[in-house]
C-alpha cells in the first residue's frame, strides 16, 4: 500500500499551538465505521455516543520533562537533548545511561561532554558514549552532588512539546500536557487523547455506566517516528514498554465475553491491547513486555471495538492505525470534512471517536 493514500492537505493555522481554553471543551467528531455517517459534537457529551457496559480502556503513563537544555564543556555551544528511554542494564540513581535524541547531531561525536543546568543549584552532566542513526546517542549522565537523576530531570527539564508546535514549552505545559489520569512515569509524549479527560466528564461515564479501566504504554520515539519509506508495509515501528494489570486484563475480558464493548482511548492505548491480544490466542491477559506492533489497514482488531482519538499527522502511522479500524475511505473522507469544518488537528486539537 503506498504511503501517499494517507496523505491529505492541512491548513497550518488548523494545526492546534495552544491547549483549549478549558480542558474538556474540545470538539468531537463521530464516525460510524459501518455506516460512514459523521455527526459533529463535544468532547462533554462523550458518554451520549457510549452504552451502559462499554469498557473506555485509558492509558496512564506520564510525562517526564524529558527534553534537556545545556551547553558542550569545553566552548559552551548550546546542546538540546530529548531523553528517550534509560537502558535497562542501568538502575535508576546518581548515575544513568540513556538512548536520547541530541543536536547539533555532527558535533556530539562519542566522548563530548555536555552540561545540563538552569534551576537553582540542579545540575546534570553528561557523555557522549556512541553514535547512532537519525541523531541518536547513547548518553551517560550523573551528578556530583548525590541529588537522583529524576529529580534533577524533573528540575530542570522541559516538557517535550511535539515540533510542529512552534513555541517554547511553557509551565502550564506541565499541567496540560498530561492526562487527569496520569500515574506511571515514563513517557516523552503524551497519549494526547486522554488529554481530553477532566473529572467532571469521567464521572458522566460512570452515570452513563460505563466502566473505566487502566493500562500502561510509555509513549516513546517509536510512537511519532516518520513514516520514511514508500511502501506502507515496509514501516517498523521502536518497541515501547506496557503494563496491564490483573483487574485491568479481567475486566477487559468479562467485556468481551458479554458482547460488551472495549472502547481504547488513543492509539498507544489500541496498540497495547491488540499486541497483547495477538500473542495470547485473542485473549487480553495482564503482564508487562514491549510492543512494536505496527497496525495499518489490512489488520484484524481482536480486542478493540470503539476507538477515541485526536487528528494525526498526515502519512503518520497513527492516521495508518485509524484508517485500519475505521476503513480508510471514511477516515480520509472524516478528515476532509475536519479540515472543512476547521477543527484543530494534533496534540493539542480535537478529538474523532470511531465506533
Amino acid at each position: 500500500m503506498d504511503v501517499r493514500q494517507f496523505s491529505f492537505s492541512l491548513p497550518q493555522d488548523l494545526i492546534a499551538q495552544e491547549p483549549p481554553a478549558t480542558r474538556g471543551s474540545s470538539r468531537l467528531l463521530h464516525l460510524d465505521r459501518r455506516s460512514g455517517v459523521r455527526t459533529h459534537n463535544t468532547i462533554d457529551r462523550l458518554a451520549e455516543f457510549l452504552e451502559p457496559g462499554d469498557v473506555v480502556v485509558v492509558n496512564n503513563t506520564q510525562v517526564f520533562p524529558a527534553r534537556l537544555l545545556g551547553r558542550r564543556e569545553p566552548g559552551g555551544g548550546a546542546v538540546e537533548c530529548l531523553l528517550v528511554s534509560r537502558m535497562a542494564a542501568a538502575p535508576a540513581g546518581t548515575s544513568e545511561v540513556w538512548q536520547a535524541l541530541m543536536r547539533p547531531g555532527q558535533k556530539l561525536a562519542p566522548g563530548a561532554r555536555v552540561v545540563f543546568d538552569g534551576a537553582g543549584s540542579y545540575v546534570l552532566h553528561g557523555e557522549v558514549l556512541e553514535r547512532h542513526e537519525f541523531g541518536r546517542r547513547s548518553i551517560r549522565l550523573w551528578t556530583d552532588d548525590g541529588r537522583a537523576i529524576q529529580d534533577v530531570v524533573d528540575a530542570i527539564g522541559h516538557v517535550p512539546l511535539p515540533p510542529y508546535i512552534k513555541r517554547d514549552d511553557r509551565a502550564g505545559d506541565r499541567d496540560r500536557y498530561q492526562t487527569v489520569f496520569a500515574r506511571q512515569r515514563g513517557s516523552i509524549a503524551a497519549p494526547t487523547a486522554g488529554l481530553h479527560f477532566t473529572p467532571a466528564i469521567l464521572e458522566s461515564l460512570r452515570q452513563r455506566g460505563v466502566e473505566l479501566v487502566e493500562i500502561t504504554l510509555h509513549v516513546g520515539y517509536g510512537t511519532f517516528q516518520p513514516v520514511r519509506v514508500e511502501q506502507v508495509e515496509d514501516h517498523r515501528l521502536e518497541a515501547e514498554r506496557y503494563e496491564i494489570s490483573e483487574p485491568a486484563a479481567a475486566a477487559i475480558e468479562a467485556a468481551r465475553a458479554a458482547g460488551r464493548r472495549v472502547v481504547a482511548v488513543g492509539t498507544t492505548t489500541t496498540r497495547t491491547l491488540e499486541a497483547v491480544a495477538q500473542a495470547h490466542d485473542g485473549r487480553v491477559v495482564a503482564g508487562a513486555g514491549e510492543t512494536a506492533l505496527f497496525i495499518y489497514p489490512g489488520f484484524t482488531f481482536r480486542a478493540v471495538s470503539g476507538l477515541l482519538t485526536n487528528f494525526h499527522l498526515p502519512a503518520s502511522s497513527l492516521l495508518m492505525l485509524v484508517a485500519a479500524f475505521g476503513g480508510q475511505p471514511a477516515v480520509m473522507d472524516a478528515y476532509a470534512d475536519a479540515v472543512a469544518e476547521r477543527y484543530r488537528f494534533y496534540s493539542y486539537g480535537d478529538a474523532m471517536l470511531v465506533t
